[in-house]
């Protein structure tokens, strides 16, 4: 076996010297969130809000490096690859205690048979939990985990042994990301055992920094440090509160107030007075993100590539760059960010004509004054800071062709509820990557098996899915890059998608945060964050 023998430098973490909590976090840091989670099960969810809520519960058994891209420890102290990239076997933390609540508390530390428990009741519909309580997996099934892990065993009571169908060039950055929290199988048996099974959505129980107190949904979510964490230097607040505020304005004048001390997605009118603000910072970093129309192709007539090539062209993306993102944004013309490797530049948009645009829906046979829905967010998100006025402002492009949008929204997460189900027309949708891998985007987003979970196309396209599928089992980079390549200029052809905007990621906090760190994938993350007086 070839070893990687990823052994964190900084003594697999949990065998630093520890640091009395007392000294280290006798202060509460709130940040200004942006909407109430669907829960905390975060394998169900696939939502920024939902990955922001879940973050301070749980860890996986790899983690991406604070504010980088990189795979580090975290629950595995290491793992080995066998030489034809099938089997990865994991060894596990010693010494690392689940989280209790009022009606749990764990018998035992963490061990392989949390492991097991966490990926079977995702690759096993008539797992006695998921029967009990029965969810979907959107990001298990959208990166096809649940057809390439063959199986999930342990060797040894801190070994764990995952064996796939085929090589996945990703898998080890995958099983870093929130959908991979690991969960207590002796809590699972107790909720089974007591009929509660859907209390691991509302009452979770992990491993993480912080440990959940209270969440009062549309108001706040209260987390308390976990006194136990096996990285004891990463938790340096007692109390960690999400103040809730849909509205971007209160959000700012609560950072401003020092009501919040973090807080995220400002509209880009406000940034001026923020970066003026001398108790204040605003870090800015070029995202990781794409902003994109969305165009349901299982609904008539966008199940004609003439139509969408039509509707693509309508739009002016300039106009929108200039009033949505306020010089925060740059031009998308392809389905994934040019900071993404394997992005191919050659790729160029379609120009604006909407003359030529009408007279495609014309030959589509689609009639003057036809009716569609266009769905817009009710939130913002790094990749649309204004989803209502861009939705308005496609409305009139739109009609400029002879298509009559009616807008309609919803609260964020039935909107993304319904989006995955399929009932819309046309969509504004967006994506921060998670991994920093291609897959993340063009298989999450765009494949066959991604549809019903990430792919607001519905699109399956059997040419773009092989390239996807194949370049997926490479490990050689290049060789990957070159399909990947391919896979775009095909979605370009077949338009289920129009790119708009990456944007320009502000990150505002007051001066009293230290070492809080921006993730590239739009995650908020409090490991390791202080306050200072």
């Amino acid at each position: 076996m070839r070893q990687h023998h990823l052994v964190a430098s900084l003594l697999s973490l949990g065998l630093l010297a520890e640091i009395p909590l007392s000294h280290a976090n006798s202060k509460t840091l709130v940040f200004c969130s942006e909407g109430s989670p669907g829960g905390f099960d975060i394998a169900q969810f696939t939502g920024g809000i939902d990955n922001d809520a879940a973050e301070p519960l749980y860890n996986r058994l790899t983690q991406f490096q604070r504010g980088g891209t990189a795979v580090e420890p975290a629950l595995a102290t290491r793992w080995d690859v066998s030489e034809d990239g099938l089997t990865y076997t994991f060894h596990l933390r010693e010494g690392v205690r689940f989280h209790s609540n009022k009606g749990f508390s764990p018998s035992r530390d963490f061990n392989a048979d949390d492991v097991l428990f966490t990926f079977h009741r995702m690759m096993d519909r008539n797992h006695p939990f998921t029967q009990a309580y029965p969810t979907e997996f959107p990001y298990f099934g959208s990166m096809s985990l649940d057809k390439n892990i063959v199986s999930v065993t342990k060797s040894r009571p801190m070994t764990v042994v995952f064996t796939l169908a085929s090589v996945d060039a990703a898998f080890v950055q995958n099983i870093a990301m929130s959908f991979a929290a690991i969960l207590s199988a002796e809590y699972a048996d107790h909720l089974l055992a007591t009929g509660t099974a859907s209390d691991i959505n509302h009452k979770p129980i992990g491993t993480g920094p912080f440990v959940l107190q209270r969440y009062q949904k549309d108001s706040q979510i209260r987390y308390k440090a976990n006194e136990d964490y096996w990285a004891p230097d990463q938790v340096k607040v007692a109390q960690l509160v999400y103040s809730i505020n849909v509205d971007p304005s209160v959000r700012v004048q609560k950072l401003r107030k020092n009501e919040c001390q973090v807080t995220l997605n400002p509209r880009p009118a406000d940034l001026e007075k923020l970066q003026a603000d001398n108790k204040l910072q605003v870090i800015q970093t070029p995202g990781y993100n794409l902003g994109y129309i969305g165009y349901n192709v299982q609904h008539p007539p966008f199940d004609q590539l003439k139509v969408r090539q039509a509707m693509d062209m309508a739009v002016n993306k300039q106009a929108i760059l200039q009033s949505v993102y306020q010089g925060a944004g740059q031009l998308a013309v392809n389905a994934m960010p040019p900071t993404q490797w394997s992005y191919d530049d050659s790729i160029k948009d379609a120009p604006y004509n909407p003359e030529k645009a009408r007279q495609l829906l014309k030959e589509a046979g689609v009639k003057e004054g036809h009716e569609i829905t266009l769905w817009a967010m009710p939130v913002q998100r790094p990749y649309n800071p204004n989803a209502k006025l861009m939705a308005e402002m496609l409305q009139a492009d739109w009609a400029k062709v002879g298509i009559k949008a009616r807008i309609v929204s919803y609260e964020w997460g039935e909107y993304l509820k319904r989006i995955k189900s399929g009932e819309h027309d046309v969509a504004l949708m967006g994506w921060t990557g998670d991994n920093g891998d291609p897959d993340n985007w063009l298989g999450t987003l765009y494949s066959c098996d991604a549809i019903g979970s990430n792919n607001t196309a519905m699109w399956c396209d059997a040419t773009y899915d092989g390239l996807v599928k194949k370049a997926k089992t490479l490990n050689d980079r290049e060789a990957r890059s070159g399909l990947y390549r391919l896979a775009q200029q095909r979605l370009k052809e077949q338009v289920p998608i129009t790119p708009i905007a990456h944007s320009t990621v502000s990150q505002p906090l007051s001066t009293k945060v230290q070492d809080f760190k921006v993730s590239p994938f739009g995650r908020s993350v409090f490991s390791g964050v202080s306050l200072i007086d």
